[in-house]
């Protein structure tokens, strides 16, 4: 009995090498006689093995119009199959710190170990992403958008539940963006003697073209290539294992914005960075990345706001 079957195959690399198939299987599979392999034709090709099939009355078709954005220029995409994690996607992974080739011909391994034991990092990173509080959306310039009498209330709020924590923090990196500034203000009176670093790297902005695409939110190219580079930079910069010279875990705080927030913990967990707009993130949110000494990224809370009463919160 004659039969047909087409297998189409569309392949759209990820960040973190994730790969998406799509199959169609049609038709029936060959018939066989007296329980054993058909017999091939003379002169027929060699056979190629068979795709497993759908099963009956199923058919399996590719998304209709499926698309993959080109990725941005400074993000690097691992390769591999689905499921592949890059160990050394921080670039501190201790076999890429040292040179190979220097390794002693007298000691050998044992000279690889105690060299690659020394750019081991030993503590663990508890990164707290924090969402500024709700501002005033009709501010013409940064500095005339100040925190509203609500916004400053969750502030207040989202520092008590900091300093409910019981956690040494190290320091309080923030936005340069005024209502940054204004929300670390507010938070860092619970947290007396914790240092405060301002920095350009945390701004708002567009840090890549979302996948899908909203009708509401279109910035220009140009802005995506902007912000993107130097949003892309406070990740390599701020996020990362702890340095091989750190002994005791660390617990930092970074107040900035919606957009900066998302995107770097789709780059942490190593998913699309595309889809950091699939997420939404409450004002005086706390968000808490793990980062440990071997690199592995867990992301214990997103966008917690649990702490503040319903009437309190928003999304502006």
């Amino acid at each position: 009995m004659s039969f047909r079957r087409a297998l189409a195959l569309a392949a759209c690399g990820l960040a973190g090498g994730s790969v998406l198939f799509s199959a169609v299987a049609v038709g029936k599979p060959p018939a066989r006689s007296g329980g054993g392999d058909a017999e091939p034709r003379p002169g027929a090709a060699a056979a190629v093995p068979a795709a497993p099939a759908a099963p009956q009355g199923l058919l399996l078709l590719p998304p209709a119009a499926a698309s993959c954005p080109p990725a941005a220029g400074w993000i690097e995409r691992a390769g591999g199959t689905g499921g592949y994690w890059d160990s050394n996607w921080d670039r501190r992974e201790p076999l890429a710190l040292i040179n190979l080739k220097k390794k002693n011909e007298e000691t050998g391994e044992e000279e690889l170990a105690s060299r690659l034991d020394h750019c081991k990092a030993k503590a663990t990173r508890h990164i707290f992403l924090i969402r500024h509080s709700q501002y005033n959306l009709d501010g013409r310039a940064d500095k005339d958008r100040t925190l509203t009498p609500l916004g400053r209330e969750q502030a207040e709020l989202t520092g008590r539940r900091l300093a409910s924590l019981g956690l040494k923090f190290d320091q309080i990196i923030h936005s340069s963006m005024t209502r940054a500034t204004e929300t670390t203000e507010i938070i860092s009176k619970y947290l007396p003697g914790v240092k405060k670093i301002s920095t350009d790297l945390l701004r708002e902005g567009a840090p890549i073209e979302p996948d899908p695409p909203v009708s509401h939110w279109k910035p220009e190219a140009v802005q995506y290539y902007e912000d993107g580079a130097r949003i892309e930079a406070a990740f390599r910069n701020f996020i990362h294992r702890a340095d091989a010279k750190q002994e005791e875990d660390s617990y930092e705080i970074f107040v900035c914005h919606a957009n900066v927030i998302r995107y770097i913990v789709c780059r942490a967990l190593q998913f699309p960075p595309e889809g950091w707009l699939r997420m939404s993130l409450n004002n005086g949110s706390i968000t808490h990345l793990v980062i440990r000494p071997n690199g592995r990224v867990a992301l214990r809370t997103l966008g917690d706001t649990g702490f503040m009463p319903p009437d309190k919160i928003t999304r502006t």
